[in-house]
C-alpha cells in the first residue's frame, strides 16, 4: 500500500510540474514570435527592434501589454505623416520616440520602463530613407551593452502600445518621469 502511495504521490508531482509547462507553451503560441527590422523584414511586427507581438496579460518586468524585448537586427527611418504632423517611424512603419527625462544621448529607460517602451536598437548600420536625415543618426551604448539608436541626439524607443504602423498612441503620454514625443524630421518632438 506504502508504494502504491508513493507512486501516485510521484505521478501528482509530476503533474504540477506538467502544468506551468503547459502554460508556458499556450501563452507563447498566444504572444506569437518576434520579426526583424529591416530590409528582411516580412511585414509589420513589434520588434527592434523592438517587440514580439503579443497581446493581454502583463508580462515579467511590468509591462502591462504583454509584450517582451526582441533581439536586435538591423534599423531603418523614414518619415510617415498623420493628424499629428511628420514623424519618424521604422522601416515597417512603426513610430519611434523620445523621452524628455532623457539627458544628451543617456537614455533614462530601463527595466520597467524599457519594457513598456523598448529601445530601438541595432547591431548593423543603421539606413534612412524616405525624409529621414542620415546626418541626425547616431548610436549610444545602454548599460546592458546594446546600441540604441538616437537621432539629433535622442535616443529612440518604440511603444508597445502601438499596435498599427503609423500608430502615436504613446504621442504626450507622460510615464516614467517624462514626457513621450514621436520624433519630427528635423529631430524635435512633435506636439499634436
Amino acid at each position: 500500500m506504502h508504494h502504491l502511495i508513493t507512486r501516485m504521490s510521484e505521478h501528482r508531482g509530476m503533474l504540477l510540474l506538467a502544468a506551468p509547462a503547459a502554460g508556458v507553451t499556450l501563452l507563447a503560441a498566444a504572444c506569437g514570435s518576434a520579426v526583424t527590422t529591416g530590409p528582411a523584414s516580412a511585414g509589420y511586427g513589434y520588434s527592434t527592434n523592438g517587440a514580439a507581438s503579443g497581446t493581454g496579460g502583463t508580462a515579467a518586468g511590468g509591462n502591462p501589454y504583454g509584450r517582451a524585448a526582441a533581439p536586435a537586427g538591423s534599423a531603418s527611418l523614414k518619415v510617415a505623416t498623420s493628424g499629428i504632423g511628420s514623424f519618424l517611424t521604422d522601416g515597417n512603419g512603426r513610430t519611434v520616440y523620445l523621452f524628455t527625462k532623457d539627458s544628451g544621448t543617456m537614455s533614462s529607460c530601463s527595466s520597467g520602463c524599457a519594457s513598456v517602451w523598448p529601445p530601438v536598437t541595432t547591431a548593423t548600420q543603421i539606413q534612412v530613407g524616405g525624409g529621414a536625415s542620415a546626418s541626425l543618426l547616431g548610436t549610444t551604448q545602454r548599460a546592458g551593452g546594446q546600441t540604441q539608436v538616437t537621432y539629433n541626439g535622442h535616443p529612440l524607443y518604440y511603444f508597445v502600445g502601438d499596435a498599427q504602423p503609423g500608430q502615436t498612441s504613446g504621442e504626450q503620454l507622460n510615464e516614467f518621469g517624462g514626457l513621450w514625443y514621436a520624433v519630427s524630421p528635423n529631430g524635435m518632438q512633435v506636439s499634436a
